[in-house]
């Protein structure tokens, strides 16, 4: 059908896919030359296909429905374009088939959002962040490969269902390397990062609608370990047979004593020792977690750990304040240490934040937003994942409220 110079529709049916005789069907638009095809998801039996009047032969139900359907997207496509040249847009074949299939051509899909935020977190975010983020995103494509049997979705595809499935996808994946499945709360760092993926294309409105905006995310609530006072103690005078573990054990003490995370402590320089106005040594630096800036007092201990390995040739060779490993080997040789020292715990570095804020600051009656400031938390409420009262504190913090009770007792009796 030759509406225009520069438009025209042409259905046709490939013979080149065709099985058991029977191929699909397709229209062809054509705009300045330029053309695209479209499948029209409907079969034709080859030997009732008359070519050149591009319909099905014969008068069967089945032929009556094809052709019907044909003149009907016919029409519809012929619409398309009398809409375009009606609205005075630029018509191109794209265009016509993206309307035609509901697909504006402006839509956005899943990956695209993916890349624009990995570019958009690749200077703002730690490197510990945007390797997490790739993980999730690795979930994802196999998700979308194994569920969706698909590579790509347009993100008007998100819907609550994606998010329920790739929940149910997730609890039963198994990681490489690991016995078994991941547990509840992984699993939802894992929704939660995809959930910030979402809300930032709502933001940039790629997104009508927030799929999230009925999800409840849950955690289930984990005590974390840190060492007691006597742990502290076992493991700070144990004499160490070997180099590297006494290292480790060193630096694993310079963070209990400061509260400063191993990624911050590993980037350690001399120009960030200085002198505070109280005249002591403080610790300034900025958290590569969050940028936030921290100021830490140095105590004692921690003073001791600097002067130790001030002059250590593997720190002068990366110029840092103390000997660098990567974190992994950390953690590994940390569990060297708990077994060498007596520790039953699941010695990881993380824990000597948790015991800094426990053993050696909330229980010797440290304020929490004085320990939040040492953190380098923005907020008191994070810092209360922390706020461990330990028991003999509670036991002092009652005799004394005993001891104010029964000399207010005494007063009214005198």
């Amino acid at each position: 059908m030759r509406t225009s110079k520069t438009f025209s529709i042409r259905f046709w049916a490939n013979p080149k896919k065709a099985k058991n005789n029977s191929a699909l069907l397709y229209a062809r638009v054509t705009v300045n030359q330029k053309r695209v095809e479209i499948s029209l998801k409907r079969k034709v039996p080859l030997d009732l296909w008359d070519g050149k009047n591009k319909k099905v032969l014969g008068h069967s139900s089945e032929a009556k429905q094809i052709n019907h359907y044909l003149e009907e997207t016919r029409v519809l496509l012929f619409q398309i374009y009398q809409d375009l040249k009606f609205q005075g847009e630029l018509i191109t074949a794209k265009k016509i088939k993206t309307i035609f299939l509901g697909e504006d051509e402006n839509s956005h899909t899943l990956l695209e959002l993916i890349d624009y935020h990995s570019r958009k977190i690749e200077n703002t975010h730690a490197a510990g962040s945007i390797r997490n983020y790739a993980v999730t995103v690795g979930y994802i494509k196999k998700f979308l490969k194994k569920d969706r049997k698909t590579t790509d979705i347009f993100l008007k595809q998100l819907n609550y269902k994606f998010i329920c499935d790739f929940e149910r996808f997730l609890r039963a994946y198994y990681p490489k390397g690991h016995d078994r499945e991941m547990g509840h709360n992984t699993v939802m760092k894992h929704i939660q990062r995809l959930r910030k993926m979402v809300t930032l294309a709502y933001h940039l409105e790629w997104l009508d609608n927030d799929p999230f905006r009925r999800w409840k995310m849950s955690y289930e609530k984990k005590e974390r370990d840190f060492l007691s006072a006597n742990e502290l103690s076992n493991l700070e005078t144990y004499e160490f047979p070997v180099g590297r573990l006494e290292r480790v054990r060193d630096i694993f003490l310079f963070s209990c004593y400061t509260g400063i995370s191993y990624a911050d402590i590993r980037t350690l320089k001399p120009k960030h020792v200085l002198e505070g106005m109280d005249g002591n040594n403080w610790i300034v630096t900025h958290r590569q977690k969050t940028k936030t800036k921290i100021k830490v007092p140095l105590l004692d201990k921690a003073k001791y750990l600097l002067e130790k390995y001030h002059d250590h040739p593997m720190a002068a060779n990366t110029q840092t304040l103390f000997p660098v490993i990567s974190n992994e080997k950390m953690n590994l040789y940390l569990k060297e240490i708990a077994s060498e020292v007596g520790i039953i715990k699941n010695l990881t570095f993380h824990m000597a934040r948790h015991t800094f804020a426990t053993t050696v600051t909330l229980s010797n009656g440290v304020p929490i937003e004085t320990v939040s400031k040492l953190l380098g938390h923005t907020k008191v409420t994070t810092t209360q994942v922390y706020a461990r009262v330990l028991e003999e504190k509670l036991s002092k913090d009652m005799i004394d409220l005993q001891r104010v009770l029964n000399d207010k007792q005494k007063e009214k009796r005198d």
